[in-house]
């Protein structure tokens, strides 16, 4: 009877409202999926509201690093990101999903809290909090390649495995990010990461171990087992960590393009490491402003890379049951953080 009715009145609606209608059935079907009927409030901010907040969505107000899209706003007199999705046949479910999980996670503390959203836009649009230093670039740095120091480098990799491993373990059934890469961390005035863009995100069904679906995800970042048989499990993104890992190491991207603008499989990181991860060796790999940080003749620094180049491989290893569990690889990175004792 409801549809019948929602039938007749949809000629009668503004666009706005037929958006709001459409985009809120598909977002309150998905909450109720994935979080048993339970959540807390999402706030919902008008079209109106955004489009003051960013300048009709100014380009001078885009977040370039971001993608598809990002716009610092100012809502309430605070900074905020105002996300939105480019047009494309999954595109609407990609946002809703996005949505559902930052719920979820929302109250993790290197998650990007999300804020709110509107579903006034044809796809919605979503609202988090601002991260003053922004996001990391593709070499694991800042805007304009500003390094970020090697303690600190460790303790975002800490922290980030925490909040994966909250993914992970935190809910009735997993739930696999799917697409991690430094892209999708930024980093607060403290330099305190925040994981965010669960675009991609999967839920792992009842008493399974993984979950079949097609490829996605950032070349480079890819598990290997995932994209030959099109299944996610946890080790999906164990494997997808482990390269960022590899990124924070040796500030370089996971991968290089040849002369016609191919990627070359063999140069990804994690096979390029294993040929140089042999001892003596290490420093011709790792970041040089890493070494410079470092300084010469520091044993505990240098077991210390090792350590982390270890943990790394172990992550990238291309049988996915001999990586670790994401909970192993967060207790491991605190064990590296404290193996140098402070001066």
């Amino acid at each position: 009877m409801l549809s019948k009715l929602l039938y007749f009145l949809l000629p009668c609606l503004r666009k706005e409202e037929k958006y709001a209608l459409d985009n809120g059935r598909k977002l309150l079907e998905d909450l109720i999926a994935s979080c048993d009927g339970k959540s807390n409030p999402i706030h919902h901010y008008s079209a109106d509201e955004l489009i003051r907040a960013t300048n009709n969505f100014h380009p001078s107000c885009l977040i370039q690093e971001f993608r598809p899209h990002a716009f610092r706003g100012v809502l309430d007199n605070r900074s905020v990101i105002i996300k939105t999705m480019e047009a494309a046949d999954e595109a609407r479910d990609e946002a809703i999903r996005n949505i559902v999980i930052s719920v979820q996670m929302s109250t993790h503390k290197n998650v990007l809290k999300l804020l709110g959203c509107c579903l006034e836009f044809p796809l919605p649009v979503l609202v988090h909090e601002y991260a003053t230093l922004g996001v990391l670039n593709k070499k694991g740095g800042l805007r304009d390649d500003v390094a970020v120091p090697w303690k600190t480098r460790i303790r975002i990799a800490k922290q980030v495995a925490n909040a994966i491993t909250y993914l992970h373990t935190a809910f009735p059934r997993p739930i696999i990010h799917r697409d991690l890469r430094p892209d999708c961390i930024l980093l607060d005035e403290e330099f305190v990461p925040k994981l965010c863009d669960f675009s991609y995100s999967i839920t792992i069904p009842p008493k399974q171990s993984h979950v079949k679906d097609i490829v996605k995800g950032t070349v480079g970042y890819l598990d290997p087992v995932y994209v030959k048989s099109a299944n996610i499990s946890e080790k999906t993104d164990v494997y997808s960590f482990g390269v960022i890992l590899l990124v924070f190491l040796t500030g370089q991207k996971p991968f290089k393009e040849n002369q016609r603008g191919y990627f070359e499989y063999e140069d990804f990181i994690p096979y390029l490491k294993l040929q140089l991860a042999c001892e003596g060796q290490i420093k011709t790999i790792v970041d040089p402003k890493i070494l410079e940080e470092l300084g010469e003749g520091d044993e505990e620094a240098q077991q210390q890379l090792h350590d982390f180049l270890s943990l790394a491989l172990s992550c990238t290893n291309l049988e996915s049951e001999a990586r670790p569990d994401m909970i192993n690889v967060a207790k491991e990175l605190v064990q590296i953080e404290n193996s140098i004792m402070p001066s």
